[in-house]
Order: C-alpha cells, then sequence, then structure tokens
C-alpha cells in the first residue's frame, strides 16, 4: 500500500490502478482525487492473485489501438490485423466500439507502433505463436504509450481471424510446434505463404452486447471492467454501412443506428448519456446530433474521434433527406445512397411514413435496379485467387457469390450470445451444418458473431456474415433458393423470423411454424393439453393489469407472470399480492408493448424436471431425463441438472415418458422437442414445451456420446426417419 502511494505522489491524479493477472479489467479503476484511492488500492490487491497492482497516469480521453500479431521461432513476425476503438482510453477494449482497419491512423504513426510492437516481442525472450499488442496515443501530437502485451492468442483474435479472414490460432498453433510463417501455406487462399499480412478492402465493426436487463439496479456505465455478455461483428464498404449493419445485427429491436422510432427526444437525458458512456451511448450521439448538437460539443464530452463523428453525422442528415419523399416519388440515386449508408429497409420505411412497409421498399429498391451484392473474404482484397465461400453484402459493385445448383439448405444462426441463449445453439447449429452435408446438400450459414464456431469460413459450405435480420435473410434466400430454412437449432433468434418466413412461401425445414406457434402460444398450448389429458399448472391470459388480477384471483397466488415469445426468462416474477401483481404487468407491458402476460399458478416447492426428445412424426426417441437440484421458481438455465434422474420415482418417470410421446405426436414434431416439468406429491404438471434445440442438448450429446443433433438435423430434412 505504502508503494503505491509513492507512485500516486510521484505520477500525480487521476490514476489507473490494475491487479496483476487478472482478466477483463477485473478489480481495476480509475482514481480521480486522493479520497478515493485508499480504497482502491485495496480493492485491486485484493482482486490480485499476487497481491500485486500497477498504478499509473490514467490517459484518458486518449485514443486506443491494439495490434494482433504472429512471431515465428525465426523471428519473423506478422503484423495479421489492426484495430482501433471508437471509444476512447477509459473504456475496456471489450466494452468498446471498435473498427478495423484502423480508420483515423496516420501512416507515420502507425510504422512507429508497429516498430515498437517488434520490439516488445523480441525482447520477451524466445515464444511462437499469436500476440496482442495495446497502444494508446495522444490525439494532439501522436505521442505513443504501450498499455500492454499478451504473448497468447486474446478476445481480439477471434475477431481479428474473422475480420481478415486470416486463422490465428489455427496458424499459431503450427508457430508454437517449430513450424516457421514462411514454410506454411495461408488455408484461405490454399497457393500463398502464410508469412504475409493480410490486405483488406472493406470495413468491419464490432459491437459489444449488455445484458443490463437482466440485473436490476445494477450500475451500467461503462469503464475498465468488462460488463458486456457478447459481440456482434459486421462487415460493409464503409464505416456507416458496418456500423448501421452491426446495430441490426445486436438483436436489441433496433433497425439500425436510429431512423426506427425509438430515438431519445430529452436532451438532458442524451447529454446524461454521453457523459457517462452506457450500452446505448453510440446510439444517443446519433440523437444529440438530430437535435441539433454540434459535433465539437459532442466531441468534448465524449473525447470521440471526429472522423467518427462526422461519419454519424451523414447519417443524421441522410435521415433528413429521405424525409423529403415518399415512396412514390424517391429520387433514386438518394435510395441507392441510402442503401450504401447501410440503411435498412425497414428504416426507410419508417422515415416515409404514411404505413410504408419494409417490403414495400424493397420492392421499389428492386425495381430500380437496386440489389444486395455480395463481395468475398479472402485475406488479400482479391490480389489471388481464392476458393473462400464467406461473404458480406453491400450496394457496391458485382455479385462475387455464384449460386450453385446443388440442393441447399440455410441454418439460421443464434447472434450474439447474451444470457439465456449462448454457445449451446451454436453448437446445435454447427452439427446441424454437419448432417446437412452428410445427406449431400449445400449447407448455407447465416451469423454475426465472431465469437462461433458456426462462422469459421471452413465449417458451413458457404458463409454469410450478416445480421440475423428479415431483410438480409430475403435477399440470401432469394439468390440461393433453398429447399428450406432450418429454424429450431438457433435459439430465439432463428424462431422470431419463423413467421415471416412461412407468410412469404418460405419452407421451414423440421416442425411447421403453426406447431412451433402452438407451444409459444400458451392459451392454445394448454387446450392440448386439456384435450390430451395432460395436467398443467392453472393459467390465464392478461392484456392489462385489470385482467391480471381477475386472473390471479381464478388461478390463486403465488402466481408466475411472463411474457410470451422470449427466452432465458426474460421478464418472469413471482408475485403473491395484487399490488405486486400491478407493476409486475405494468412493468412488463411498459418493455414489451403489445406482448400478451402470462399469469400462472406457481407450483410452490414442486421438484422441476425436464425431458429431451427426438420425433419423426410417428416414433419418438427420449434422449435424456434431467431432475433439476434446485426447486421449480430457479431458472431451469441456473439450476443444477442431473443426467439420469436420481430420485424420481417409477411412477414419475413413466408419466414424464408418456406425457412427451403425447405431447411430441400431438403437435407433430419433426426434429428436438423439450419439455419441462414441475413434480408435486407424485402429480406430473407440464410447465411447457419447445419444439427445438434446447439449452440442454449439448450436455446429454456429451453425456451420452451420441450426436443427437445430428439425428435430428436428418430427421427434420425428412431425409431419413428415427429407425433408418
Amino acid at each position: 500500500y505504502l508503494e503505491a502511494k509513492e507512485a500516486a505522489q510521484h505520477i500525480g491524479f487521476p490514476l489507473v490502478i490494475r491487479p496483476s493477472f487478472t482478466m477483463g479489467g477485473y478489480g481495476g479503476g480509475f482514481v480521480h482525487k486522493k479520497e478515493e484511492f485508499d480504497e482502491a488500492v485495496k480493492r485491486g490487491l485484493e482482486a490480485s492473485p499476487t497481491h500485486e497492482v500497477l498504478v499509473e497516469q490514467a490517459v484518458i480521453g486518449w485514443k486506443e489501438y491494439e495490434l494482433e500479431l504472429l512471431r515465428d521461432a525465426n523471428n519473423n513476425i506478422a503484423v495479421i490485423c489492426t484495430i482501433e476503438n471508437f471509444d476512447p482510453m477509459g473504456i475496456h477494449t471489450g466494452e468498446s466500439i471498435t473498427v478495423a482497419p484502423a480508420m483515423t491512423l496516420s501512416d507515420t504513426c502507425f510504422q512507429e507502433m508497429r516498430d515498437i510492437a517488434f520490439d516488445m516481442m523480441r525482447n520477451l525472450g524466445t515464444f511462437a505463436g499469436g500476440c496482442n499488442v495495446q497502444f494508446s496515443v495522444n490525439p494532439e501530437n501522436e505521442n505513443i504509450i504501450a498499455i500492454e502485451i499478451n504473448p497468447r492468442v486474446s478476445r481480439s483474435s477471434a475477431l481479428a481471424s474473422k475480420a481478415t479472414g486470416y486463422p490465428i490460432a489455427n496458424i499459431a498453433a503450427k508457430l508454437a510446434l517449430g513450424y516457421y510463417l514462411d514454410e506454411l501455406k495461408n488455408p484461405v487462399t490454399k497457393t500463398t505463404s502464410a508469412f504475409f499480412e493480410p490486405s483488406i478492402d472493406y470495413t468491419i465493426v464490432k459491437i459489444p452486447r449488455w445484458d443490463f436487463k437482466k440485473f436490476k439496479g445494477a450500475d451500467t456505465t461503462l469503464g475498465l471492467q468488462m460488463k458486456s455478455v457478447g459481440e456482434v461483428m459486421s462487415i460493409g464498404r464503409s464505416f456507416q454501412e458496418a456500423l448501421q449493419k452491426a446495430c441490426q445485427s445486436l438483436e436489441i429491436n433496433r433497425l439500425g443506428l436510429g431512423s426506427d422510432g425509438y430515438e431519445l427526444k430529452n436532451l438532458e437525458q442524451i447529454i446524461h448519456s454521453l457523459e457517462n458512456p452506457s450500452w446505448d451511448r453510440v446510439f444517443h450521439i446519433r440523437d444529440a446530433m438530430a437535435l441539433g448538437v454540434p459535433i465539437t460539443s459532442i466531441q468534448k464530452i465524449t473525447k470521440i474521434d471526429r472522423w467518427f463523428l462526422e461519419q454519424i453525422y451523414e447519417l443524421v442528415k441522410m435521415d433528413k433527406e429521405i424525409k423529403k419523399f415518399t415512396i412514390d416519388n424517391i429520387d433514386p440515386v438518394i435510395l441507392r445512397l441510402a442503401k450504401e449508408k447501410g440503411f435498412a429497409d425497414a428504416q426507410i420505411a419508417h422515415l416515409l411514413g404514411g404505413g410504408v412497409t419494409d417490403m414495400d421498399v424493397y420492392d421499389k429498391r428492386t425495381s430500380l435496379g437496386i440489389h444486395r451484392v455480395y463481395k468475398m473474404v479472402d485475406t488479400c482484397s482479391a490480389e489471388f485467387t481464392s476458393p473462400t465461400n464467406y461473404f458480406y453484402s453491400t450496394f457496391d459493385g458485382e455479385n462475387e457469390s455464384q449460386p450453385s445448383d446443388k440442393k441447399k439448405v440455410i441454418v439460421i444462426g443464434s447472434g450474439p450470445n447474451r444470457i439465456g441463449q449462448g454457445i449451446e445453439f451454436d453448437y446445435s447449429c454447427v452439427h446441424g451444418i454437419k448432417a446437412a452435408q452428410e445427406l449431400g446438400y449445400e449447407a448455407i450459414m447465416i451469423n454475426c458473431n465472431p465469437e462461433t464456431v458456426s462462422t469459421d469460413f471452413n465449417t458451413a459450405d458457404k458463409l454469410y456474415f450478416e445480421p440475423v435480420f428479415w431483410e438480409h435473410l430475403w435477399d440470401i434466400i432469394q439468390l440461393e433458393k433453398p429447399e428450406g430454412v432450418i429454424v429450431q437449432l438457433g435459439g430465439q433468434t432463428a424462431l422470431k423470423l419463423s413467421e415471416r418466413m412461412r407468410d412469404h412461401g418460405i419452407k421451414i425445414i423440421g416442425t411447421s411454424f403453426e406447431n412451433m406457434d402452438l407451444a409459444e402460444d400458451r392459451g392454445s398450448f394448454s387446450t392440448l393439453l386439456k384435450e390430451l389429458g395432460i395436467p398443467y399448472p392453472k393459467f390465464g391470459v392478461a392484456e392489462n393489469a385489470y385482467e391480471a388480477i381477475e386472473v390471479a384471483h381464478k388461478v390463486g397466488y403465488p402466481v408466475l407472470v411472463r411474457p410470451s415469445y422470449v427466452l432465458g426468462g426474460q421478464g418472469m416474477k413471482i408475485v403473491i399480492n395484487d399490488e405486486d401483481l400491478q407493476k409486475a404487468v405494468i412493468d412488463l407491458l411498459g418493455d414489451l408493448p403489445g406482448n400478451k402476460v402470462l399469469i400462472d399458478h406457481f407450483l410452490d416447492r414442486a421438484e422441476e424436471t425436464e425431458s429431451d426428445s427426438i420425433c419423426d412424426g410417428e416414433d419418438v426417441l427420449i434422449v435424456g431425463m434431467m431432475e433439476h437440484i434446485e426447486p421449480a421458481g430457479i431458472h431451469s438455465g441456473d439450476s443444477s441438472a442431473v443426467l439420469p434422474p436420481f430420485s424420481l420415482s417409477e411412477n414419475v418417470i413413466n408419466k414424464m415418458e408418456e406425457y412427451t410421446k403425447k405431447i411430441a405426436r400431438a403437435m407433430d414434431v419433426r426434429g428436438l422437442l423439450n419439455i419441462q416439468f414441475a413434480v408435486k406429491e407424485e402429480e406430473v404438471y407440464v410447465i411447457e414445451a419447445n419444439p427445438r434445440a434446447s439449452r440442454t442438448v449439448p450436455f446429454i450429446c456429451k453425456a451420452h456420446k451420441v450426436p443427437y443433433v445430428n439425428i435430428a438435423t436428418k430427421v427434420m430434412l425428412g431425409d431419413m426417419k428415427l429407425k433408418d
């Protein structure tokens, strides 16, 4: 502690305290004044496993960059990717919007940074493999400070690999084994050497995904410690296009960067958001500009480079330009420019007003010859021929994605990781792709998550790194003309798009939309259970607080309140009186307008169990039955589960089997089905059924060493029955 105090006196405030040997900024923080110092040092020392902290000058507001490099045992080094942080120093890189290649870096500064990185790596002894170096640059005079070096692959390595198409971890592993860079081939082009620095003719933007809604009362301010739970990456011809596509990828009900009716209009709130960065600051920068706040003022508050702010301002100007027209008289030049800047058809429809829909805009632009084209990600800006099948969309130039005449199937990915929908669904998507390939289909993947195996360029036969967003999906389907689309592997993300697909005549592979919707629609599902003679907790559906109280009196407290059509228990509450119920319903309908609220009688102190099964329309195979250790009331994704069950009676297990088979056949399930039960006094109640891949499927596959997702996909495609 005394050493820290000495360092602080010498450096002066503001300071940064960084504990040694921690990840994600854990235990670190800023110290702006003397009074905060003791507490920050104490926290840092406790967080560090070696009881050691760094006390550093805080370069708040400087620009932040990182280099992803590879080094071999011969001291050859290659810079694979230069990444620039949109947010200045003071926000952890994992929390920052990042852009590649660097946009505001002068060549002299880049060369100096590169030399420093090479020196740092060569002075770390002999190591071979991946390396990540982070720098801070003073925007006034381009002075460079090295922040840290990680002689390993880092969080950014996956992003850099997907951004450039260069498989960093693959090559790093070979370098660690003793190969030299100049001996290895570039796995993408398959002809050129791996000892080269990728050049890219597009822009990528990464935006982290947060889930603060799940943590009421959490501090949502971004700083030195990571709070995000996932991320999305988008690729465009310009920063503006990539930024809008990234906003569409986040799945937070935004159609892009604004222009969608969710803008903030309260100047006081906007300024507060600019001063205290949180997950939505980038949207509020745009909102501030729309209200007339000058770029200089925004730059002064946020310390974000002016170039980025000017790019966002151009989107605001385009927004105002589109509003001058109607769908009938819109200038084709303006429409094309809007599409090049990443505006979604739905955003343009919103701006044109007058009840125009996104499909009206789609029809208008296609009639004017404004079509989306697909470009290849090949590590070398098309300098060498490359057989890669990794594409992104834009509105510039020729189309490089040539559809084959094979029978094809599209698998929709699960988008960004978040609480309730994580990597489990990516596991299912990857196994689904493999199964389709085994049956001779060309398997096409659509996803926007750089952290996943499904977005590796060699997983699917064709990868479209695009937002899982209706417009992008529709354009790919128009181009590829697949046999159908698999939606039951990608969690709620893919399911939410299935209704529109059905309405547009796209074949949904496996369980039909009507039957999937039956499971989501509580009323119809309970009617089905009643017909089948299967017990379920008493329930009711309400559209306002008054109806909710009526239902609660009918079913009896305690009640479970939840919205329909959500995953991961979002918005669920257990309430025991009218007052709490009223508040819960008003909150829910405020967050999800137009949604129905389900009110179930909560089976207090019941045990929770679940079954996963595969059905081919006739036969049902139960792949796993699990018993939860925690009682009902703790979300199944947060509960410890045991496979096979350890204390259920034979009677209960038989009932679970019987109900699973009855429901699977009655719903005409083709593929996977997960059912959750509550068991109380030997009575088995069905809580819910989900005809899709569940969170527990990977767990059962690993436990039983059987690729059930592969089997389920073959059943969905209709090429095989369970007995085959």
